[in-house]
């Protein structure tokens, strides 16, 4: 327990700097840090903790936006736990949490796996949600019954569909898309999805499984994005100086070199030369965490890869090997986040001193930079090898599979997902989004590995998640 409360506290803490920085303007840090206070004491006594500080930041985010306006939220009730008041959803337009709950505490084995924090996210997917309001109807004219689609989609996506613009075209084909956000992993191993229509993890594997689990055939695979390093130009230059990248417009990140560093146990301090982040602490890079996280899953896949001396793994001998030389990039990382969405806005608001080195998906960067939040040092890196994040719809319904079609075929929603830094069916829509934007991207990558088939990944997963109690 002591653990656990350590690593919310820092959460919690990071949580703070983050509201401080982003609404330094119009919000004294003791009122950031009051409303944080405020909204945390809302969860005081309950025993669920994992995703405290992910509803304490959206809830304060709501608040600090909108200063006086009521917080639209929830009240959750995990069977006989204690419930936690986060406002009052009598105007809310979602679907009614009681009634979801209802058949969750109908199950004693679902409400167990609640209790002991397996699914969390049912109890909480509701307060995540992004939602979109419907537009106006014009003067006089009837409201547009819209069909109402719920989804649960990879944490990286949420900016898309809380676009307004998404919003609208959804809404010219008569629907209204209601998503909440998890790791692409926990949706394809603890979230219930009997709750939604379609689910869109960010990677072919993390689809796989759940199409076994439910038995689809069917999927849309509407835009990718490859894995990247996001950096700061000081540490590119230690990095470049060690030998391990190699500099350009986009720099190209060696990881059979970063490894075997790795392996030495290297720290910051150790580097020749090194004026500019003389710390000492391991030289890694800082992931999201591989139980629960695609993009750590693809940092497995990249690794794995290379340290099966640059071949694809198979066989029981080579996930051994391989995971007794990846393991410790996890390992001594500390703790991680469950999905990819908070270390990135860390690397955003606090520069290289908390991390220096963050594994992402290029979409990331590419749409922080069409948003104006990259600084001047800030630099992305792409790892060589890497590897190709397939976002995969699968459709677990009609309304799903409507939703999966569109977002595969609809010309603006392709447009739109390379405005938020995805690479679309059409390769030019991202190339004129990225020449527009002036982001160092590399447009037609070659070095790309394909990742190990669905059972070696789970199983390479499976015992690097092991590593962590050895």
């Amino acid at each position: 327990m002591a653990v656990d409360a350590a690593r919310e506290e820092k959460a919690l803490r990071e949580v703070t700097n983050r509201l401080v920085n982003d609404y330094g303007e119009a919000h004294t840090q003791e009122r950031v840090e009051a409303v944080v206070g405020a909204v945390r004491g809302r969860f005081t006594g309950h025993k669920v903790r994992e995703f405290v500080p992910i509803l304490v930041e959206r809830i304060a985010r709501r608040e600090l936006a909108q200063p006086g306006a009521k917080t639209e939220a929830v009240t959750v009730v995990l069977d006989k736990s204690p419930s936690i008041p986060l406002g009052d959803n009598s105007n809310s337009d979602g679907r009614n949490l009681q009634d979801i709950l209802g058949k969750v505490t109908a199950d004693k084995k679902l409400v167990g796996a609640v209790a002991a924090g397996v699914v969390v996210v049912l109890g909480v997917t509701v307060a995540l949600s992004v939602r979109q309001p419907d537009s106006a109807p014009a003067a006089g004219a009837p409201a547009a019954a819209l069909t109402v689609v719920h989804g649960v989609v990879g944490s990286e996506k949420s900016d898309f569909f809380a676009d307004s613009k998404v919003a609208d075209v959804f809404k010219k084909h008569g629907l209204r898309v209601d998503v909440d956000p998890a790791g692409s992993r926990q949706i394809a191993t603890s979230v219930d999805l009997s709750h939604y229509d379609f689910a869109f993890p960010s990677s072919s594997s993390a689809a796989e499984r759940i199409q076994r689990q439910r038995g689809v055939s069917g999927k849309y695979t509407p835009f990718s994005s490859p894995m990247a390093v996001a950096t700061f130009k000081p540490i590119a230059d230690l990095l470049t100086a060690a030998g391990i990248v190699t500099p350009g417009p986009a720099p190209a990140f060696d990881v059979q070199k970063y490894l075997e560093l790795a392996e030495q146990g290297t720290q910051w301090d150790q580097l020749a030369g090194n004026t500019s982040y003389p710390v000492s602490k391991n030289v890694l890079v800082s992931t999201t965490d591989p139980r629960t996280s695609n993009s750590a899953a693809m940092y497995v896949a990249v690794t794995a890869y290379v340290a099966n001396d640059n071949t694809i793994v198979r066989g029981t001998k080579a996930e051994d090997y391989a995971v007794s030389r990846i393991s410790r990039l996890f390992t001594r990382q500390g703790y991680t986040e469950s999905s990819s969405d908070a270390p990135f806005k860390e690397y955003l608001a606090n520069g290289m001193g908390p991390i220096p080195m963050a594994w992402i998906y290029e979409a990331q960067y590419v749409d922080a930079a069409v948003h104006d939040q990259l600084k001047p040092d800030m630099v992305l890196m792409y790892p060589k090898p890497t590897v190709l994040s397939q976002h995969t719809v699968v459709p677990l319904d009609d309304k799903g599979d409507s939703v999966g079609k569109l977002l595969a075929t609809d010309p603006d929603l392709q447009r739109l997902a390379a405005e938020h830094g995805f690479r679309p069916q059409d390769p030019s829509l991202f190339t004129k989004v990225t020449a527009e934007h002036h982001a160092p991207v590399i447009p037609d990558l070659v070095n790309v590995v394909d990742p190990p088939d669905y059972d070696t990944l789970e199983h390479l997963l499976d015992d690097v998640a092991r590593s962590y109690s050895n």
